[in-house]
């Protein structure tokens, strides 16, 4: 006999879900389509996880499927124009290594260096600053070059060119001395010249100092005159050193000697100046007066391409002119 209705225990309504906030949603849809392994590892990520506990079969409890695609296949829309973007953006980072290389296997180098380095900043500034550790770590073989000259390290050639067109960016984007004011010839002449050996001659913050194995800084110029059909043939391997700085917000590019190098990269320790001319002294192959004559020359010419911000005697602790 059935129990009265009266005495039939209540059922308890199911509990309805709470909508999800759209800032969750949204961090979310981010972590799923930024993903470096795809869609499908993205919604198993521990940070998607974290976000929405959800199965890699139940994406469609957030993103409901069309008439003519499943959930997965609309969000791997958004996942590719993610990466396509971003490669867009590296080639605009290095369009010379682009030329260099060709699209089609630059796009390739790009998406596997997206997947090992994923970008991890707010800003595009920094999408490119492992791209020269990525070909350097990856070191791929070369393949079909072409009229390329056979004897050339490929890699080491692509790498060079990839640390000079970054560096050259860097320089671009950061700080300058556009509003400073700058060591001029007549700050040193107005120096009694038993002084200046002593003095300590301060680099400007854009000055960069490069040394590669291939003479990119050539190639590089050449690639930038050349026509948008025009090869630019691949040059021999030949150490190459390179003065990078900016004057007037125009980033300007110096190939130095060993000699030059080596006193540069001496002034930028911090040592005084005749220390440094012995640092150059060292590697030079020229005679003492010859070397006198050609050091005047190269501080005349380094302080009118502004590479020195300010000179430093030692009598002063913290004063300079």
């Amino acid at each position: 006999m059935a129990d009265p209705p009266e005495s039939r225990p209540a059922l308890e309504p199911e509990p309805e879900e709470e909508p999800r906030q759209l800032d969750v949603v949204e961090r979310w849809f981010q972590t799923v389509i930024t993903h470096p392994e795809g869609v499908d590892e993205g919604v198993g990520s521990s940070q998607a996880q974290q976000l929405i506990r959800l199965g890699r079969d139940q994406l469609e409890q957030v993103i409901l499927r069309s008439k003519k695609l499943t959930a997965a296949e609309r969000v791997s829309i958004y996942a590719n124009a993610y990466y396509a973007r971003l490669v867009e953006c590296l080639g605009e980072c290095f369009p010379i290594l682009k030329k260099a290389l060709g699209e089609e296997v630059f796009g390739g180098f790009a998406l596997e260096y997206l997947q090992r380095y994923p970008s991890q900043s707010y800003t595009l500034d920094r999408l490119g600053e492992n791209f020269s550790r990525f070909l350097e770590e990856t070191r791929p073989d070369r393949s079909d070059d072409g009229d390329r000259p056979a004897k050339a390290n490929w890699p080491d050639f692509l790498f060079d060119l990839a640390t000079l067109e970054w560096t050259v960016a860097q320089v671009f984007d950061g700080p300058g001395i556009e509003h400073e004011r700058i060591l001029a010839a007549a700050d040193l002449q107005a120096l009694p010249a038993e002084r200046f050996g002593q003095a300590r001659l301060i680099p400007v913050v854009c000055l960069r100092l490069l040394t590669f194995r291939y003479p990119v800084n050539d190639y590089y110029t050449a690639a930038r005159r050349a026509g948008e059909n025009e090869q630019v043939a691949l040059p021999d391997p030949s150490i190459e050193h390179v003065a990078i700085t900016r004057r007037d917000y125009i980033v300007r590019r110096h190939t130095l000697t060993p000699p030059q190098r080596a006193l540069l990269e001496a002034l930028q320790t911090g040592v005084t100046v005749t220390e440094a001319i012995s640092a150059a002294a060292e590697i030079s192959q020229l005679e003492d007066d010859e070397l006198a004559g050609e050091l005047q020359s190269w501080f005349r010419f380094w302080v009118a391409e502004c590479f020195f911000q300010a000179v430093v005697l030692p009598s002063e602790d913290s004063g300079v002119h």
